[in-house]
């Protein structure tokens, strides 16, 4: 783990034989993702994967 600044990191996971990763505890506390919460996990071919906290992702949504 890499911390680059307050606000931000960069870390490296291994994927494990039932396709899951360990989510950093440093990401887990910035982004208070608690055991039992439900994520949302968007790609894209060209800009890549990403996780978002599932009621944040609804709240966006809500938006629009």
């Amino acid at each position: 783990m890499k911390n680059t600044q307050k606000d931000r990191f960069i870390a490296s996971v291994k994927v494990g034989p039932k396709g899951q990763i360990t989510i950093p505890s440093e990401a887990r506390k910035m982004f208070n993702i608690k055991e039992g919460e439900t994520l949302m996990v968007m790609g894209d071919k060209k800009r890549g994967i990403a996780l978002l906290k599932a009621d944040m992702f609804y709240s966006l949504m809500e938006d629009r």
